[in-house]
């Protein structure tokens, strides 16, 4: 049993590292939480689903064609909201608010189209899974570890050593003397809004593989990515690991030792005690500008 926790501790931390990560490459830019993220990770899954299930595609050209559409959700509402709000100059609490119309209206869609009943992507008879030390292991959990440590990986190395990686960066820390060096700052966020739309879109697939769907899967999970970005400390990749590892946790053995109706509640716990107690998180970095 124990051997079982672990793994699941390990499976959750991943996927609320991938969420956790595609939020932030947006957060660091535009500062402010970015609410309406949670509906591409809904609608990765359930593009998946409609390609595959109802179109009869083929599961390796519907994934692919879900996170494209999922990039297109994400610069639509760059180019075509958030852009122009920005050059108006409206405040990051106005653009908090809109972000969460924005996904009411989008989640109300999948509803409509969709319906709210839950739904799956798998196929076939549902197996127990491969027998690792005790612990039952499916083959796409084991999927999404791999994916989840290669994506955080390639996200390491892509800010660290490419170009519109710097830039990202560099518009992060400063986006005034980003702009001065002749950086184009509203290039970079449509890179970040692709890039982070592309993760979550991965996310919420990789999920409704391993679950079900449902219209409102993408809030839940955004919240806990959220969650472990702040307790983690914002601005740092090593706090992100860590703040994904300790909410995982924490979850799970509640769920173990209490009942599972409680990872929402824990969730939420640790986030107020880090507020109240170390706000700056495990990092203890604060930013020059942070706002929500």
């Amino acid at each position: 049993m124990i051997i079982q926790i672990i793994f699941n501790i390990i499976l959750s931390s991943f996927i609320y590292l991938l969420i956790a990560n595609s939020f932030a490459y947006i957060y660091f830019l535009i500062r402010f939480f970015h609410i309406a993220h949670a509906i591409v990770i809904t609608l990765g899954a359930y593009l998946t689903y409609i390609f595959s299930s109802q179109l009869n595609l083929s599961i390796w050209f519907a994934i692919p064609l879900a996170i494209i559409f999922s990039v297109i959700l994400g610069m639509i509402i760059e180019l075509g909201i958030y852009k122009p709000l920005r050059k108006q100059n409206v405040s990051s609490l106005l653009m908090l608010i809109i972000s969460l119309g924005l996904y009411v209206i989008l989640h109300n869609c999948v509803s409509f189209f969709c319906g709210d009943d839950t739904k799956s992507i798998r196929t076939g008879d549902i197996k127990a899974g491969n027998q690792i030390l005790g612990a039952y292991i499916t083959n796409i959990q084991i999927m999404t570890i791999i994916v989840g440590f290669t994506i955080f990986v390639a996200n390491f190395l892509f800010l660290k050593y490419n170009k519109i990686g710097r830039n990202i960066r560099a518009t992060a820390s400063n986006i005034e003397l980003s702009e001065i060096f002749g950086i184009n700052s509203n290039n970079v966020i449509l890179w970040a809004f692709c890039i982070g739309s592309s993760m979550a879109a991965i996310a919420g697939i990789l999920i409704a593989f391993d679950t079900v769907l449902t219209p409102n899967m993408g809030f839940n999970l955004l919240l806990y990515g959220v969650v472990a970005m702040i307790i983690g400390g914002v601005g740092s990749t090593r706090g992100l690991i860590a703040g994904s590892l300790l909410l995982a946790t924490a979850q799970h053995l509640a769920a173990y030792y209490i009942d599972s109706k409680w990872m929402d509640a824990i969730a939420y716990i640790i986030l107020i005690l880090f507020l109240i107690w170390k706000p700056l998180g495990f990092s203890g970095k604060r930013l020059k500008k942070v706002e929500i």
